[in-house]
Order: structure tokens, then C-alpha cells, then sequence
């Protein structure tokens, strides 16, 4: 009768994830020493300032400094007061009328122009179009905005003069608050599309040959090949840009909104950025606007999360 020596192998212990950590620093040490700056800046400009958060729950004081300044009473004193007060939801709805018109009008743009370019055959002609649709995006918001005043201004603008020759009547563009939306929108696609074009031309440039190859021997038309290889390609950016654009909803930059308002369109010019700016910077409210930037920040955290798992559901593509 023979014996059968088996021997059993136990699974090794799993390492710690700190164990795995330091291994993998002390192998990729250099690609971490050349992540440092990055992660100094984050830790610097914008998990440092959090720390100021705590006065938008507070009465705060310049002279007695945040540990100083007494706690508001109720907590949420000046949340509130914003959400109570009947300028605020003409903010929120101009915030998000100018974000989801935003959205809506300027999110398909870029894919489009990237997939025009990808079909030119001629490179100089492509390269031109890529230079003249460049361009605008390296233009300063400061400039831009007395770009698109110099061109609207009502006796020397050069769209009034247009419409003067063709037999019309000059327009007040800047003056009439229906308008506002329109010119912020368009203008701000104008000056974005082609540096966001960037990331779909180079998803473009990734696919396949062979993809494409066959394709054209089972007799795909162009449009076919955009609809069923090309658009396939470009579309888990597409929903990455989706999510990240969903987040954003609220952050209407205040810079070109301010440059351009005056005090006939502000009935859908004032945006949450620049109410924060006039009553924290200027009327040196800071309890009041950091809780109406927060909110803004815990409103924009939300669709963040919201939208990512909605994009994961259908998609199967997502941040996380």
C-alpha cells in the first residue's frame, strides 16, 4: 500500500496597505517626487483655505480672526438669510440658465469640430482651421469682454454698422436683458471650442487603422464610419466631459459675467459668483457669502456624484 505525500501550500499573508504603499514609493520614488508639486498645490491653494470655511457659520470678525469671531446664532443664520431673501432664487435661476444653456448649446461643439477635422484630407487645411479655432481660447477673459463691447456698441460697434447698412435700426445689445444669455453663451463657445476639441481629436487619432480599413471593404459610407467606429471611439470622453461639466452647473465664473453687466441687463446677469463677490469683497459681508459659496459648493459636490452614477448605470463608464 503506497503513501501519497501531499503537501499543502498556504496562501501568503496579504500585505498591509501601507506595506504596499511604501513598496511602491520606494520602487517608483521618482514618479512620485515628480507628483510633489502637484500635490503641494492642492494641499496649498485648495485644501488649505478650507480651513476659512467655519466662518460662514459664524459672526466673523476681521479683528478676532476665525478661533475668535463667536459662532452664529442659529448655526445656519446666514443660510438662512440667503435662501429666505427675495433676490435669492432670481440668482440661482440666472446661475442655472446660463449653465445649462451652456451645457446644451456648447457641450456637442467640440466633438463636432473635432470629428470636421478628422475629415479633412488636406493637413494644411486642417491645420489651419485647428490654428484659427485655437486661438481665441489664449485671448484674456478682460480682453474678450471688451472685444464683444466694442462689436455691440450701439453707434461704432461693427454689427450695428452692419445692420445700419442692410436697412435695420441699431440694437442696444448689451443694454437689453433678454440678450445677455445669448451673448454670454456664444461668445464663451466661440472662445472654448477648439482647445476643447483637443481631447476628442486625440481619442480620434487613436483608433485603429484597421478599424476604419474594414469598414471602407464592407462598403461603410463617411457617415457610417462616424456613427458606428469614430463617435463609439470619442464617447467615454464624452461622458467623462458630461460629468465633469454636471458639477460645475453652479460655477458660473464671475469675471466675464461682471465685465459684461450693467445695471439694465442685472435682472439676468447676476450670477451666485458675482452676488458673492459684491457682498463679500465689496459690502465685506464674509460670513454671508462664504455660506452662499459653500452651498454652491455642496449643490455642485452633489450632481458631481448624482451624474456619475446615472453615467455609470446607462454607460457603463464613469469617474469611479
Amino acid at each position: 500500500m503506497t503513501s501519497l505525500n501531499t503537501t499543502v501550500t498556504r496562501p501568503g499573508r496579504k500585505k498591509s496597505l501601507f506595506a504596499r504603499f511604501s513598496h511602491a514609493v520606494y520602487k517608483y520614488w521618482p514618479y512620485y517626487m515628480m507628483l510633489l508639486p502637484a500635490i503641494a498645490y492642492f494641499v496649498i491653494f485648495c485644501y488649505g483655505p478650507m480651513y476659512g470655511v467655519q466662518i460662514a457659520f459664524k459672526d466673523f470678525k476681521i479683528k478676532r480672526g476665525f478661533g475668535g469671531s463667536p459662532w452664529a446664532d442659529p448655526l445656519f443664520k446666514y443660510f438662512y438669510q440667503f435662501f429666505e431673501s427675495y433676490y435669492a432664487w432670481n440668482i440661482v435661476r440666472n446661475t442655472l440658465v446660463l449653465s445649462i444653456y451652456g451645457l446644451v448649446a456648447g457641450f456637442p461643439v467640440p466633438a463636432i469640430l473635432a470629428l470636421s477635422m478628422d475629415e479633412m484630407r488636406r493637413q494644411r487645411t486642417k491645420k489651419v482651421v485647428q490654428t484659427i479655432t485655437y486661438a481665441p481660447n489664449f485671448i484674456s477673459t478682460v480682453v474678450i469682454c471688451g472685444m464683444i463691447l466694442s462689436f455691440t456698441n450701439q453707434t461704432t460697434g461693427i454689427i450695428n454698422n452692419m445692420i445700419v447698412a442692410l436697412g435695420g435700426e441699431p440694437v442696444a445689445f448689451m443694454y437689453k436683458e433678454g440678450l445677455f444669455p445669448h451673448i454670454y453663451v456664444w461668445t464663451g463657445i466661440w472662445q472654448s471650442m477648439g482647445w476643447s476639441s483637443v481631447i476628442y481629436f486625440a481619442a480620434l487619432s487613436g483608433i485603429d487603422p484597421q478599424l476604419l480599413e474594414a469598414s471602407t471593404l464592407d462598403g461603410a459610407s463617411r457617415w457610417q464610419k462616424i456613427l458606428h467606429v469614430k463617435i463609439p471611439a470619442i464617447l467615454p470622453i464624452i461622458v467623462i466631459q458630461l460629468i465633469l461639466s454636471a458639477g460645475s452647473l453652479l460655477n458660473v465664473g464671475y469675471e466675464k459675467v461682471y465685465l459684461l453687466q450693467n445695471s439694465l441687463n442685472l435682472n439676468t446677469s447676476e450670477v451666485i459668483s458675482t452676488y458673492v463677490y459684491k457682498r463679500g469683497m465689496v459690502d465685506a459681508q464674509y460670513s454671508f457669502s462664504t455660506a452662499v459659496g459653500l452651498a454652491q459648493s455642496l449643490v455642485s459636490f452633489v450632481m458631481v456624484f448624482l451624474v456619475n452614477a446615472i453615467a455609470g448605470r446607462l454607460s457603463e463608464t464613469s469617474l469611479w
